[in-house]
């Protein structure tokens, strides 16, 4: 059997990182793992190949060699697998089809001769054994939330690493809270199944035997959703692990943020190599935060949480939306203040849209206010429901959010807020090499000379050299982080459009 892996192209997106890559010559930022886990899942027997449309074109030939196309996406690709599955469909080849998309609404595609939804560890073996009788069925799916202890190493060596900018593993799956817009729960649920430390430390040992260094992204929805286990089990194992191999990797991760509230968790977590983390801020507005259920965040100090985690030597990205129901239009000033205060350099603003399924889906649905399709894409001005709020006024409310947070003025007076709070505890083993160099020599042409905000950029540096010259390449490398985001939110305008009541 000859099968051909495809995950579809990624529309440029606030994550995609897209202008960034380049000045480091990467291709992408993440590679498929959910591709690459059910890759290696499939028998010994099968020839597989994978094409990941973000790092290289998906030619015919590919196509026409194959008996199945195994093919993954998320909302944000839909397009790009609609595209794929048309393809195949002109060329006589059989489509298989899972992941989050198709999970969630795999009644929207055509041409698809298999749907294996849900988790692999449910479906996959389910759909294998049929095939091979020569009875498959045209869907797989399964309510179970299964074990993820016997899941496999994913197959690392159908891609090249030297294409990607970080590496992926996972640990859990699940979310103890159950937030209004959240998908999560729908397709993975609220009690956390995680994995054993011999599975992460053969995870780890898998990617450094592959001549890996550098970044990692663990995956999970909630990392912390089982504290004890973190504490007791996994975060020793992997001190242990990072400290015999001299720290070759800088760990990255999503988790709320009570992780706030635990210094031992903490204290673990910067020994075992992470360095960066996610949180879902989403908004300043306490009425918003009871509206959809964001209770971890509730009567909490969140500019004192995130400068509590940024002393301990954790980099904070967070997640912010507008479009609340509760929202009024002071909302927009005080997410700016927030934002600039809290030196949270990576901030995702986006509008708030209702993933199908998802709570707010549902009562969006009886109120009669959906109007369009999830698209996925945190950087398209639309809303996939008729808001509270007059459209015009959140529209224009999201376009000076963001314009403001990552003018060059606002956004490196907030990258050296972050700097002056940022305290690194552990030293990796990462050496500097040439794409660094690279990079920083880009960006001294391309932000130092030709963008217009130049002597912001000159001043980010030259006050990290004199005032913090441990972190000068962070500040090299944050600086291209705005970049990127300006670049992104550069066409935001051209999308507008006021939704239909449907």
């Amino acid at each position: 059997m000859n099968i051909l892996l495809v995950y579809p192209e990624y529309p440029n997106t606030f994550w995609s990182f897209k202008h960034a890559l380049k000045f480091v010559a990467r291709k992408a930022a993440h590679p498929p793992l959910g591709l690459l886990t059910v890759a290696s899942m499939l028998p010994e027997d099968w020839n597989l190949k994978l094409v990941d449309m973000n790092v290289r074109k998906l030619r015919t030939r590919d196509i026409t060699r194959a008996d199945y196309v195994f093919l993954s996406a998320m909302d944000v690709q839909r397009e790009s697998a609609k595209d794929v599955i048309r393809r195949c469909n002109d060329h006589g080849t059989k489509v298989v089809a899972g992941g989050p998309l198709f999970t969630t609404a795999h009644e929207d595609f055509e041409g698809v001769d298999h749907f294996v939804l849900n988790e692999a560890e449910a479906t996959l073996k389910p759909f294998i054994n049929d095939l091979q009788a020569g009875n498959a069925r045209p869907v797989y799916t399964s309510s179970e939330y299964p074990d993820i202890s016997a899941t496999p190493v994913p197959s690392w060596n159908l891609i090249k690493m030297k294409d990607y900018s970080s590496m992926s593993i996972q640990y859990s799956r699940g979310c103890p809270f159950d937030c209004e817009f959240c998908d999560i729960v729908l397709l993975n649920g609220r009690i956390p199944r995680t994995k054993s430390s011999q599975q992460i430390l053969a995870e780890l040992d898998s990617l450094y035997e592959m001549g890996w260094r550098g970044a990692v992204f663990i995956v999970d929805d909630n990392f912390i959703g089982n504290r004890h286990k973190l504490k007791s089990e996994i975060l020793p194992k992997m001190i242990e692990w990072m400290k015999a191999r001299r720290n070759p990797f800088s760990l990255t991760t999503e988790a709320s943020i009570d992780v706030s509230d635990d210094e031992e968790l903490m204290d673990k977590m910067i020994l075992a190599g992470f360095t960066s983390l996610f949180v879902g801020i989403e908004t300043t507005s306490e009425e918003s935060l009871t509206e959809c259920g964001k209770m971890q965040n509730k009567n909490r100090d969140i500019i004192g949480s995130v400068r509590k985690l940024q002393n301990k030597g954790f980099q904070v990205s967070g997640g912010f939306i507008v479009g609340f129901d509760s929202d009024t239009p002071s909302i927009f000033d005080n997410l700016i203040s927030f934002i600039q205060d809290s030196g949270i350099v990576t901030a995702m603003v986006g509008l708030l849209t209702a993933p199908t399924g998802t709570r707010l889906y549902k009562r969006l649905m009886k109120e009669n206010r959906l109007s369009s399709k999830f698209s996925g894409n945190n950087t398209d001005i639309s809303t996939n429901f008729i808001p509270k709020m007059d459209y015009a006024t959140l529209v224009d409310g999201y376009m000076k959010v963001v314009t403001s947070i990552y003018s060059p003025k606002h956004f490196y007076k907030r990258a050296k807020t972050f700097l002056r709070n940022y305290s690194p505890q552990i030293q990796t083993g990462l050496r500097l090499k040439f794409e660094h160099l690279a990079a920083f020599v880009k960006s001294v042409f391309i932000l130092g000379i030709k963008e217009k905000g130049r002597s912001y950029y000159w001043r980010l540096i030259t006050w990290t050299l004199f005032r913090r010259p441990r972190l000068f390449p962070l500040s090299i490398e944050l600086a291209i982080y705005g970049f990127h985001f300006r670049k992104s939110f550069d066409s935001l305008s051209e999308g507008r459009s006021a939704p239909q009541t449907g």
